[in-house]
């Protein structure tokens, strides 16, 4: 059986999903990137992406966003991008037009919020 090396979590305590490294043999647990979310309603915001520049250029920021993406969808939520690569990611991935909402004051309130 083969161990996935990199994983995502979601932490819904702390509003984000991580993106774990478990390392060559699926042993380690290191955090090396995350997405951070706050809800409106039924609707998730997508405020904030990063991925450790030592694993960058090796899709693991689209990874990350797309376990986020899947996870709002399945909970029949719609997703709000305003982090930028949010923003860049999702006209790339036509398949999920149909879940994204317009950004509101409102979104733009709860981030501030959550960020204070």
């Amino acid at each position: 059986m083969t161990v996935e090396r990199f994983e995502v979590r979601e932490l819904p305590d702390q509003s984000r999903y991580v993106l774990i490294d478990r390392g060559p043999n699926g042993m380690l647990s290191d955090e090396i990137g995350e997405v951070s979310y706050v809800d409106v309603g039924d609707e998730r915001v997508l405020f904030h992406t990063g991925v450790s520049d030592e694993y960058s250029g090796q899709g693991l920021a689209s990874k990350l966003v797309r376990a986020a993406v899947d996870d709002v969808v399945a909970a029949g939520k719609r997703i709000v991008p305003v982090c930028p690569y949010v923003v860049a990611w999702l006209p790339k991935h036509p398949e999920y037009a149909d879940h994204i909402a317009e950004r509101r004051s409102e979104h733009g309130a709860a981030v501030k919020a959550l960020t204070r």
